[in-house]
């Protein structure tokens, strides 16, 4: 079974799910079935000195309804810190809407264009698969249509953005009256994949389009190891998905070590602050935390 790349990049980048075209949109008017409310555990990490504490929490982007994460020692952190900090701040749908299609649409070399035979057949296969019209994304980058491709099978399966961890963060730090902050801006989060060379992400719209039967059932077992806590064989499973070094570098690494310095540098402040970001960026070899464990920052898992 091949394991997605677009699931390891939902793990990484919190925009992913929110780069939905019209097309896609109409393709999600589907009710998700009530469900029992399951209890999870997600791991949760802390450091701090004499006069700061700053929690390190692995979020998914976008979830099914009736999973309980936010409660036990996740809410007594969240209810502690001064501040929250998120990957971004998303804007409204409309300006969301606006700054993606600045970026993503490249009218003068429709996308069939920049795919070879074997490639065409595979993408032709996912849109059809998928109910969509062979010519919905003609007009966009690889990237976008990638994005798109993966999301739409989640959506079917019952997952909701609204159910996202960041969304519901942000509920309630504004009910709190809690500071909300960023590490990145909009802009940079679309910039990612934007900026990546073309053959990048023409293989990742294909692996993406070859995984579309299975996009679902690998999400399903990311959020299982996410709910039970289990960092390291979701680091074994967020690397296997990563085919590209290129993708893997710009999606994780390099905005790990990004994140690491503004850490670093918010240390020397007072204050207790909950960090919430991709739980990819808290898993494997080259997590946030094992950077700043090479920075002599100590950082130790909260069991709960």
């Amino acid at each position: 079974m091949t394991k997605s790349l677009f699931g390891a990049s939902l793990f990484a980048l919190s925009l992913t799910i929110t780069n939905i075209s019209p097309a896609m949109a109409q393709q999600t008017e589907t009710s998700a079935p009530a469900t029992e409310t399951v209890d999870i555990d997600p791991a949760l990490w802390v450091l701090k000195d004499e006069d700061t504490t700053i929690y390190l929490f692995g979020t998914v982007h976008v979830l099914k309804p009736g999973l309980s994460w936010f409660d036990e020692a996740v809410k007594d952190a969240f209810d502690s810190s001064d501040e929250l900090i998120l990957e971004v701040i998303e804007p409204d749908q409309t300006e969301m809407q606006k700054l993606v299609f600045s970026l993503a649409i490249d009218s003068e070399n429709p996308l069939r264009n920049k795919l070879d035979l074997e490639q065409q057949g595979i993408y032709d296969n996912a849109m059809t698969s998928l109910g969509l019209p062979g010519n919905a994304f003609d007009q966009f980058e690889p990237w976008f249509a990638g994005i798109n491709l993966g999301i739409l099978p989640l959506l079917k399966a019952g997952y909701d953005v609204n159910s996202g961890a960041e969304k519901v963060l942000t509920k309630e730090s504004k009910a709190a009256g809690k500071t909300i902050g960023q590490l990145e801006t909009v802009e940079q989060q679309l910039g990612y994949f934007d900026g990546l060379p073309e053959k990048s992400q023409v293989e990742y719209l294909i692996a993406t389009a070859a995984s579309v039967d299975e996009v679902t059932s690998q999400i399903d077992t990311m959020v299982d190891l996410w709910g039970e806590a289990n960092v390291e064989k979701l680091g074994e499973f967020m690397s296997a998905g990563f085919t590209d070094q290129i993708l893997y570098d710009t999606l994780l690494t390099k905005r790990n070590a990004n994140w690491v310095e503004w850490i670093k540098t918010r240390m020397d402040k007072p204050g207790t602050v909950f960090i919430a970001v991709g739980a990819g960026h808290l898993a494997g070899k080259d997590s946030v935390q094992a950077m700043l464990s090479a920075n002599d920052l100590k950082v130790t898992r909260i069991e709960y």
